[in-house]
């Protein structure tokens, strides 16, 4: 490797961390063509590509431009930033977070059935979070006459205004929206203030663009260490479990889940049956073994691969059944399998009364159904 440490305007320490960088990028993608965890068809190494970009994108706004002294929320999920467990229902959002800082959360609500905010705490370095600081919900707050919501971050107690503490680990903030109709609602718009910068925040050191680098690699190597996720006796809905105490990564505080898999040929179906118990919001999504979901965007023209609890048709007796199939197999609760062989099914339950029973499932031929 050249020594380029003496040249004029140099930057070494960032130059060393952009080249580690490039280099985990690449190891990746070697990754993903070949070996014991190369992706097993065409269309998973497609998604693989995009994928990898994603990864890498959300890793550079959290880490690289990403500055506790001017915070800004950015997107870190969506139609094109699919990773990580991402739905078509949700906007998440993703602010850095000082825990010596003061901050001043703002948001003015939309039509979301959920919304939450929450503060995740762990090591400063790009690895994942390891626990959940603290939180706040719309059940918390007071809605303003000019429909906004606020509340503070900080280590100090305030009184006078709804408060999340933030302790010594804090490390970043993130915003959930649920919408039952995310193509035609209103979204929340959310705002954040830190109440006392670093006047010489501006300032940019070759040291410090290098840790953030540093910090992107370390990201992203743990995401593409997560995935692929192999699919554990196919065709079946593990047990629920609860809405957690402590998390890893950005999972919800006020949220249970249930993971299943699927692995159909084109003739057949996997029939799920199930319960949900009163909550502010469910669905059911369909990923690949990369955590992102399928193409929503074309569900009107392929089919959904997801759905919610306001657009399920429930069964007179309150259960539902959803049908998981490459094709519309002329029964209400489709979700298309849209050309994958195989994939993962997610259900998530916000804020319910009770821990969901565990869905029932059968594969059977669509000339059945």
């Amino acid at each position: 490797m050249v020594d380029d440490s003496s040249a004029p305007g140099s930057a070494p320490a960032t130059a060393a961390a952009v080249r580690g960088l490039i280099e985990a990028l690449s190891a990746l993608e070697v990754r993903l063509r070949d070996g014991d965890r190369a992706l097993p068809d065409e269309t998973s190494l497609l998604e693989g590509y995009r994928w990898m970009f994603t990864v890498l994108q959300v890793g550079l706004q959290a880490q690289v431009w990403a500055d506790p002294s001017q915070p800004r929320f950015v997107e870190i999920v969506g139609p094109y930033q699919k990773w990580g467990g991402d739905n078509a229902d949700a906007f998440y959002q993703y602010a850095p977070i000082d825990p010596t800082r003061t901050y001043r959360v703002r948001g003015h609500i939309g039509d979301a059935a959920y919304f939450s905010l929450t503060v995740y705490g762990g090591p400063n370095d790009g690895r994942y979070s390891e626990r959940i600081v603290g939180s706040i919900n719309d059940r918390d707050l007071a809605v303003g006459d000019d429909g906004t919501v606020e509340f503070i971050l900080s280590a100090e107690e305030h009184v006078a205004t709804p408060w999340v503490r933030l302790e010594p680990d804090a490390v970043c903030a993130i915003t959930r929206d649920y919408l039952n109709e995310p193509t035609t609602g209103r979204r929340m718009a959310w705002q954040i203030e830190c109440l006392d910068p670093d006047p010489d925040g501006w300032k940019l050191t070759d040291a410090e663009l290098a840790r953030r680098f540093t910090n992107t690699t370390t990201w992203f190597e743990e995401q593409a260490a997560m995935a692929p996720i192999a699919l554990a006796d196919p065709n079946t809905i593990a047990e629920p479990y609860p809405v957690p105490s402590e998390t890893f990564g950005w999972a919800a505080g006020d949220a249970a889940y249930a993971m299943g898999s699927f692995r159909l040929a084109d003739d057949e179906a996997l029939v799920i049956r199930g319960r949900s118990p009163a909550c502010a919001f469910w669905n059911c999504c369909l990923w690949n073994e990369l955590l992102h979901t399928f193409n929503y965007d074309y569900s009107a023209l392929s089919g959904p691969v997801t759905l919610n609890g306001s657009q399920i048709a429930y069964d007179d007796n309150g259960s539902w059944t959803i049908v998981v199939a490459p094709q519309d197999p002329g029964r209400a609760n489709w979700i298309s399998t849209q050309g994958h062989e195989h994939g993962l099914i997610w259900f998530r339950w916000f804020l319910p009364d009770a821990t969901p029973e565990r869905p029932t499932t059968s594969v059977v031929k669509l000339t059945n159904l």
